[in-house]
């Protein structure tokens, strides 16, 4: 495993997000026993206080992390949690998590926690990105502490004996296959119940922001700092409402809107498409005598409806793949965010359609891979873990988005087909959620004034700018960097000495800027948000584009 595949890179593709901190200047306490009456977690009843700071006295035993490649500077350890915080006496299961200590003698001030996206993804190596990325100033005042959330990865985690077809999620409607979905669907939540029944419906991330507390009571911290990328933000968001004297330096970056988790994030996706669609016909419209798709955008976009009919009936081979007219629809979703990608693998794939031999390798986002799981996952991770654990929250944190009525499906993904042709009907069409039990939680209304830096670039496939906005309207206390021109999900770092700064400066400070800020894209943060997509190296997505591909 190369080490790249140990850190979900951040700047690029899905992380991005440092949940909200409180506004202070003054720096992190010393670590010190946290208090009895400051353990744990919001809405626990008074009765198991004594059982939940009997958790917080554990005393991590660290030692070498379990994969081989991981450096000796991060060391790795396990605690035990509550499986259900409201029995604090009962079930307990495992959270494994991951420490870099600070680098300055003298000058440790606190802890830097952090999330690399999901639902459903690993964080335990995410410190060794941070070790990287952060300004020295930074890493000499915090230990670095990553985690896999409660159920992912070496964390107990949870499995609903998939198999690999089964974990393909995005099924665009059709009239004759929807029985299929609805059956496909009925299945998977079937099948969670008989493997998991007993654990998944504690897999939320309300219980999983209750386990950063108890991270942060364990190591004996008053308050944590943050860096949460896509999901993560949502995390982030959602501590800062169940513990807001708890979170100080929070980052959120590619930023998930709470009041849409999360049936309406995945809708988002067709509706954010919709005008970088606009933009990549423009773009290429622009250029025609270099791509030959036509020199107006009306043109570019006949050129593409045309390929997506002609891969409908016949499907376009890559190498032994096939590619439909609705996974052309599916890719190019993600793709037209980054203009110059989309047009340059849309004239190979029309190229492939013609008979010419192309490269499919620059055309992964348009092809469905089947049996590839979680980059990460060891032989202890059952291959469907990302699957299992993003279904538990997805379908956990706010069981009432989800309608139980397969027919309403129908009607809103030949609704949002109209609306949103590029992707309307694969996001509103049916998932597992219609037939999971209910949660055991409320959903999570986000609405603080803890403090919270919210960066979010223009052009993101996977949250969209109006959702980084929606959560900063919701965190009162939260400032915004928006970054216009700026391609990719995940943000900080990407080599922009505009958001850069800003990201740096609050971790050192604590300072919030005083207005929210915009900065201009570069060429050279855009290019690393191409680079990383060439490379593979992307983190793992908020939601993801086909579960066996990115988890």
């Amino acid at each position: 495993m190369r080490r790249r595949h140990l850190v979900p890179l951040l700047a690029v593709s899905v992380t991005a997000a440092l949940a909200p901190a409180l506004t202070t200047s003054t720096a992190i306490a010393a670590p010190a026993a946290a208090p009895a009456a400051a353990v744990l977690p919001a809405a626990a009843p008074a009765a198991g206080k004594s059982a939940l700071d009997r958790y917080a006295k554990q005393k991590p035993q660290w030692k070498r992390c379990p994969e081989p490649e991981a450096p000796p500077e991060i060391r790795c350890a396990t605690i035990q949690v509550p499986l259900d915080y409201r029995k604090p006496g009962g079930k307990r299961i495992e959270l494994a998590i991951s420490r870099i200590e600070a680098t300055g003698p003298g000058k440790r001030q606190g802890v830097l926690l952090s999330n690399p996206g999901g639902p459903g993804g690993p964080g335990l190596y995410l410190p060794l990105g941070m070790a990287e990325w952060l300004p020295a100033a930074a890493r000499q005042k915090n230990d670095l502490i990553g985690f896999d959330p409660r159920g992912v990865g070496s964390s107990t985690p949870v499995t609903c004996g998939l198999e690999p077809k089964e974990e393909d999620w995005l099924r665009p409607y059709k009239p004759e296959t929807f029985a299929d979905d609805v059956a496909w669907a009925r299945t998977v939540a079937r099948k969670c119940e008989e493997k998991a029944g007993g654990i998944l419906p504690h897999i939320t991330t309300r219980n999983t922001a209750r386990d950063m507390d108890l991270i942060r009571a364990v190591l004996g911290e008053k308050k944590i700092n943050y860096v949460g990328y896509s999901y993560g933000t949502y995390l982030g968001a959602v501590y800062a409402q169940l513990f807001p004297k708890r979170a100080d330096r929070f980052v959120l970056d590619s930023a998930v809107d709470p009041e849409r988790a999360w049936r309406g994030m995945i809708q988002w996706w067709a509706e954010g498409a919709e005008p970088a669609f606009d933009r990549w016909t423009a773009w290429a419209a622009e250029r025609s005598e270099t791509y030959g798709l036509g020199d107006t955008p009306k043109k570019v976009e006949g050129a593409f409806w045309d390929l997506v009919e002609r891969a409908r009936q016949k499907p376009i081979d890559l190498d032994g793949q096939l590619v439909t007219g609705d996974d052309i629809r599916m890719g190019m979703r993600a793709a037209v965010f980054t203009p110059l990608y989309a047009t340059e693998a849309f004239v190979e794939l029309r190229n492939a359609a013609d008979g010419e031999t192309v490269a499919p390798k620059k055309l992964r986002e348009f092809l469905r891979p089947e049996g590839r799981h979680a980059t990460g996952a060891t032989a202890a991770t059952p291959a469907d873990n990302g699957t299992a654990s993003f279904w538990a929250v997805v379908c956990g944190d706010n069981s009432a988005a989800w309608s139980r009525n397969p027919e309403s499906y129908r009607r809103d993904a030949i609704a949002d087909r109209g609306r949103y042709p590029i992707f309307g009907d694969f996001a509103s069409s049916i998932k597992p959620c219609a037939f999971w039990d209910r949660s055991v939680e409320r959903a999570t209304t986000v609405n603080n004034k803890a403090g919270s830096l919210v960066v979010q670039n223009e052009w993101d496939s996977q949250t969209p700018l109006p959702s980084g906005q929606a959560l900063h309207r919701q965190l009162k206390g939260s400032r915004m960097v928006t970054v216009l021109g700026g391609e990719g999900h995940g943000i900080y770092p990407s080599g922009n000495p505009c958001t850069d700064g800003a990201v740096n400066r609050y971790l050192l400070t604590g300072k919030l800027p005083a207005k929210d800020v915009t900065c201009e894209a570069t060429e050279r943060s855009n290019e690393q948000a191409r680079r990383h997509r060439e490379q593979d190296v992307l983190p793992v997505s908020p939601l993801p584009v086909r579960a066996p591909d990115r988890f």
